[in-house]
């Protein structure tokens, strides 16, 4: 009976030890990675120079 119980209790010991290594994966991958790849939300980080919007002067067109 005792061999018994201790064969149980080592199959579920590498159950929960395989669950522990998958949870601690998954919250590395969802919460850890991202915030390295996060990119921060301004309006300076969608400027674009055009140096046709920078004359003061407008050019005249002839028709």
């Amino acid at each position: 009976m005792c061999d018994t119980l201790k064969k149980i209790l080592k199959v579920v010991g590498i159950i929960a030890a395989i669950a522990a290594v998958a949870a601690g994966i998954y919250y590395v991958v969802t919460k850890v990675l991202p915030c390295k790849n996060k990119v921060e939300d301004d309006d300076q980080s969608d400027y674009v120079s055009c140096s046709c919007c920078d004359i003061d002067d407008p050019v005249p067109v002839e028709a």
